[in-house]
């Protein structure tokens, strides 16, 4: 009876489960085979950063190493002949040598120098622009002959039969011509040169340099079909006189925007009778979802800003025609201009975001030396 007393009182006790399993045992080893995958996934885990780690860091490493390359503002490594003759890469500064990189077909060697029979007649010039908050000058030398050469090219172009009249038309042949490129050349070099390794600096100061050019209609005409029409100047010829109406600075920017490797636009208002330059750039910064940022030659002006207004209480309000002149590189994202066009376009539309932002006007006009006033023409 004490036998089975006991085994009554202590029933639980003695029972053994079935499933072994689920013995204290068993279950000691199913949490060490959690623990034991879990730390295999730390470890996998840990492993694959570490991985990621390195590549990154041999990424950033070839990168580095690759982008030490040294080369001057138009791309051509140091010591080298460039793509546009008679340029070398002197230390990081395109120089004429045309001992070592020959001349443009059509052109004579004089000691470094490629010169032709359209450099007579020199005339140095003082071109001013405005970079990193100050007005700076450089020089650059135009010539007579170089005019005269621009000046006989025609302004009239002969259409047949059913041929589709284009204003652009007009616009590349004023752009394209061989002899004209030859004769503007040096000064996007120099251009270049002023600001080596950014791309975007050198398309700053070209911009500044157009925009500092004087506004001012030219005085001559030429005849056509029994009228008197006014001469619209070529891009040299901008050059040359120091002057230019905002047509024919488009002109000269847009030249020098492609041969510095941008994807170039003409904007035409027909409506107000006005011209302008695009830069290709991110969409949402650009004109009307183009795909190029507005810019205004006729004064200085922020790129992308087309809140500005012109003489006359004037503003762009129409669509305008997108003439394409040439295919390159875009602008970045993520530019000051971008943000800074926005907040004058807010302040001049006097919105609830222009009052906020309105103590910012004279820090902008300060930053980019913004004229007063435009002329439209």
């Amino acid at each position: 009876m004490e036998k089975e007393d006991f085994l009554k009182k202590n029933k639980e006790k003695v029972q053994v489960p079935l499933n072994s399993d689920s013995s204290p045992g068993g279950f000691q080893r199913f949490l060490m085979f959690i623990k034991s995958v879990k730390t295999l996934y730390v470890l996998i885990f840990f492993v694959s950063i570490l991985i990621l780690t390195l590549l990154a860091a041999s990424f950033a490493f070839s990168e580095e190493r690759y982008g030490a390359v040294p080369t001057c503002g138009d791309g051509t490594f140091y010591g080298k002949c460039s793509l546009d003759k008679s340029y070398y890469c002197l230390d990081g500064v395109l120089v004429e040598r045309a001992s070592a990189c020959g001349c443009p077909e059509g052109w004579k060697k004089s000691e470094e120098s490629c010169v032709s029979e359209y450099h007579t007649g020199v005339k140095d010039l003082t071109l001013d622009y405005f970079f990193e908050g100050a007005i700076r000058d450089m020089n650059f030398s135009v010539y007579e002959g170089g005019r005269d050469y621009v000046e006989g090219i025609s302004r009239v172009i002969s259409y047949e039969g059913s041929e589709i009249k284009s204003r652009s038309d007009f616009n590349v042949r004023s752009l394209n011509d061989e002899i004209q490129e030859y004769l503007i050349r040096p000064l996007v070099k120099e251009i270049q040169n002023l600001a080596p390794n950014n791309k975007v600096d050198q398309v700053r100061i070209a911009i500044s340099i157009v925009q500092n050019i004087p506004y001012s209609p030219s005085n001559e005409t030429f005849s056509f079909a029994g009228s008197e029409v006014d001469k619209s100047r070529y891009p040299y010829e901008v050059l040359y006189e120091y002057a230019g109406i905002c047509g024919e600075k488009s002109e000269l920017l847009a030249f020098l925007l492609r041969d510095l490797g941008y994807d170039v636009a003409i904007f035409y208002f027909a409506e107000e009778n006005h011209e302008a330059v695009g830069i290709k750039c991110p969409v949402e910064e650009s004109l009307y979802g183009s795909g190029y940022c507005f810019i205004e030659t006729g004064g200085q002006a922020i790129i992308s800003d087309i809140s500005m207004e012109f003489s006359g209480g004037i503003r762009l309000d129409s669509t305008p025609d997108v003439i394409i002149v040439s295919k390159g590189i875009s602008l970045p994202e993520d530019l000051d201009e971008y943000r800074d066009a926005d907040t004058l376009r807010d302040i001049r539309e006097k919105n609830i975001f222009g009052y906020l932002k309105f103590w910012k006007k004279d820090s902008l006009i300060e930053k980019y030396n913004l004229a007063r006033g435009y002329d439209l023409q």
